[in-house]
């Protein structure tokens, strides 16, 4: 089955603006996400962004890109538009503030997806003693015995009236898979469901719309850059990786 992965990149982030071009280790972070991406074999990696400075980088360091509109609500829907010019059969969403992540889960993800082919596909992995599960940039998952999602919030989940319960808890790793057909349903939707924007997880959205998904154990060890303490921490672990 033929295979994209699209790694969504936008310049104007709320929370931290320019966020794709910091430099994780003196190369920018969405060359750091696409050279991880070009690892996996048969796949053709693009970059959508809605950023010139972003394109102009991607083109310079021999990656090819599709500009998006400004107004994509969120990083499927930007994967969304992008894959209208592109022809695939499974579409690979790598956010782009992934810098640590590995090639084998997202080969992984992409295994899974052949597998079960009208499933939404997203990665997850326990968290690990350098991340706080009280972190609320830390999307934590709640799976059933399948290991489809009931849940996923920003908040502790799942919950207990006990105190001092020990509890496992799991986090999102943002790799996606889809189909064209999940995509179009998605991106055709125009707004936000509403637990989408209480959470702002976008991934909610499949809920309203009735999709399945399927969730992915991965072996991360990974972090996220989601604020600028973020980036010590993927440095030290990919200097770590490197030793």
């Amino acid at each position: 089955m033929k295979t994209s992965i699209i790694i969504p990149a936008r310049y104007g982030s709320s929370r931290y603006r320019g966020k794709p071009l910091v430099k994780i280790l003196g190369r920018e972070m969405i060359l750091r996400v696409a050279d991880i991406c070009k690892k996996i074999k048969n796949v053709r990696v693009f970059i959508a962004t809605d950023s010139k400075k972003i394109a102009n980088v991607a083109e310079k360091n021999g990656y090819d890109y599709i500009m998006t509109s400004k107004n994509c609500l969120t990083g499927t829907d930007r994967v969304a538009e992008a894959s209208k010019k592109i022809k695939s059969e499974i579409f690979i969403n790598v956010q782009g503030d992934e810098p640590t992540i590995s090639p084998r889960d997202i080969q992984k993800i992409i295994n899974t997806k052949k597998k079960f082919p009208n499933h939404v596909i997203c990665g997850y992995d326990k968290i690990h003693n350098f991340e706080s599960p009280k972190n609320i940039n830390l999307p934590k998952v709640v799976v059933n015995s399948k290991d489809e999602l009931i849940y996923i919030s920003r908040a502790l989940v799942p919950g207990t009236k006990k105190k001092n319960q020990n509890i496992n808890y799991f986090k999102q790793v943002c790799i996606y898979a889809f189909n064209k057909k999940q995509l179009k349903k998605f991106h055709l939707k125009k707004r936000k469901s509403i637990i989408e924007k209480i959470e702002d997880i976008e991934i909610l959205r499949f809920f309203d719309l009735d999709e399945k998904i399927k969730m992915v154990k991965l072996n991360s060890n990974s972090v996220a850059v989601d604020e600028m303490c973020d980036v010590k921490k993927a440095e030290k672990l990919l200097k770590k990786r490197l030793k």
